[in-house]
Parts: structure tokens; sequence; C-alpha cells
């Protein structure tokens, strides 16, 4: 593959969330920053849905609209770009697919957060991914308790290098992005357990299972898909006190709950 469709999310003086397709991929902080990373898995044959997100208090997590106002330069800008493997996506031969852009007015009260959207057609040919017939959950005290149960328990298999469990409940997972990044399924989950074992062995797998006071479940695509996160909208399970030269670690978890089963979709 020698094209990647790529994500590029960017902001200053304020938090920005990209979605796609109804599904949260990237996020900056409050005072800004930039993500980028590419977003096959997470594309459709055709139309497709951007999302910018800009001025949220904590992405991830519902606010009420409130007045604001800028007193320094606060902006955030969402690219979806075509870009060479390896290449910056500021390579003359990136080209750009989509962009939404935001600035907050100088001196003038607005709203926040503020919400764009854009459409943009792509003439790809990506077989039709499983989050799209995920049935709808009812989300309740027995769905949360099943969810935050299941968090639990992978937070405490990846602290002891065991990684049969998450590959069993994201099978779906690893076989689609197989599809999406051209690659064999068994590939795919052998990187995964190449990478968790080379992180056991170096003592950088600490993760500790959340408290279920600690885990904020967000209903994602219309509430057919539940995202995992902390209070602070990053995902729920990460590391912890990683020693160097090894940074912190993250496993996004969006979920779908079929029949009492969870199914780790992306």
């Amino acid at each position: 593959m020698e094209r990647l469709l790529t994500l590029h999310l960017t902001s200053e003086g304020c938090a920005a969330e990209a979605m796609l397709n109804g599904i949260p991929v990237a996020c900056t902080p409050r005072s800004g920053g930039e993500c980028l990373l590419p977003v096959h898995e997470f594309t459709l044959t055709g139309a497709n849905r951007l999302d910018l997100v800009a001025a949220c208090v904590t992405p991830g997590q519902e606010s009420q609209p409130q007045p604001c106002t800028a007193v320094k330069a606060t902006w955030a800008r969402l690219r979806l770009l075509l870009v060479r493997q390896g290449r910056s996506p500021m390579d003359d031969n990136a080209r750009q697919l989509a962009e939404i852009s935001w600035a907050a007015p100088r001196d003038k009260s607005f709203e926040a957060p503020v919400t764009l959207t854009s459409e943009v057609d792509l003439p790809i040919n990506f077989p039709r991914w499983k989050w799209l017939d995920a049935p709808p959950i009812s989300f309740n005290a027995s769905t949360r308790r099943l969810v935050v149960e299941f968090l639990q328990q992978m937070a405490l298999d990846l602290s002891l290098g065991r990684p049969d469990g998450l590959i069993a409940a994201a099978k779906l997972r690893f076989d689609e992005l197989a599809l999406a990044y051209q690659m064999a399924p068994a590939q795919a989950v052998q990187r995964f357990r190449d990478h968790l074992q080379a992180r056991f062995e170096a003592k950088a797998l600490n993760v500790l299972p959340p408290a279920a006071d600690e885990v904020v479940l967000r209903p994602i695509l219309d509430g057919h898909m539940i995202e995992a996160l902390s209070p602070a909208g990053t995902p729920v399970l990460r590391t912890q006190n990683t020693p160097p030269p090894h940074g912190e670690c993250t496993w996004p978890m969006r979920l779908a709950v079929v029949e009492g089963r969870i199914y780790v979709l992306r």
C-alpha cells in the first residue's frame, strides 16, 4: 500500500475532536495540539461524513452549550489527506481530499462547543464494515456493569501479558484492519502479540483495572456502539508509570454489545 488515507487534526488554544462517519477518531487537549493517523478502517465507499468539534471542554463528554470568549488565537483544523507512506502531510505530493477549519472570533462571545460538518465522496472500494450493522445498545445499569467488568478483566489480562482475551473479543477488528491495510489477519494479530510481549518483558505494561466510577461510557453511532473513556476523555485502558524509553500506550475501546457479549469493533 503506497498511499494512506490520513486524518490530520490540529488546534491552538482549545480542545478539538474529529469524527469520521460517526466514530470519534482523534482529539487534542485543551491547550491545543496535533494528531495524525491513518483512517482506512473508519472510511466508507462513496459518501463520508467528517465532523470537527472545536472548543470542547473535554473530548468525549457531553456538555451544554455555553458562551465563551477567546483572548488569544483559538482555532482548529481538520483535514483528510492521501499521503504516501512514510511522508509528512505537509509533503507537496500529499493530496487534500477535504478540510474543515474554524477560528474563534476575537473579542466577541461565541457559543461552545462548535460543531462543523462536511461530506466527501471517496471513489474507494472498502468492504461493508461490521460496525455499520451493530445493533442498538440499551444504556442501563446492567449494560454498564457488563462493560465495566469486561474492561477490568482486559486490563488485568494486559498487565499480566495475556492478550488472548482481548484478541478474541477483537477478532472482527483484527480481520477488518487486515482488509483495510492489505495484510493477513494472522499478521495483524501477531504484530499485536509481539508489541505486548516486548512491553511486558520491558516491564512497561502496567495497566490498572479502572474503578467503576472512573469509566465514562459514551454512546456513539447513534447508540449502536459504546466508547469507553477515562474522566479526562482518554482511552480508559492505558499504561501507567511507564519506564523510559517506553511511552504511554493506550487501547481505544469502541464496543458493540450483542446478546450479552462484548465485541471490540474499533
